[in-house]
């Protein structure tokens, strides 16, 4: 049993060893990649901002027409 408590033990080791060289290569990776083209977003209006919106130009274009 203390034999492969052991084995677990270097085996845990050796992959945080591996996982401290892909995090560094991630880092190193990150600061030489330029910034990824943003894709343009769109914006939703509930049906409520659209017709106080609506509403507040008619009230405009009366006032232009009197």
């Amino acid at each position: 049993m203390t034999d492969l408590l052991k084995l677990l033990h270097d085996e845990r080791a050796s992959t945080a060893k591996r996982l401290a060289g892909i995090d560094a290569a991630i880092q190193a990776l990150n600061g030489n990649t330029q910034p990824k083209a943003t894709k343009k977003r769109t914006w939703t209006m509930s049906a409520e901002a659209r017709a106080k919106i609506s509403a507040a130009a008619k009230r405009r274009w009366a006032k232009i027409k009197r």
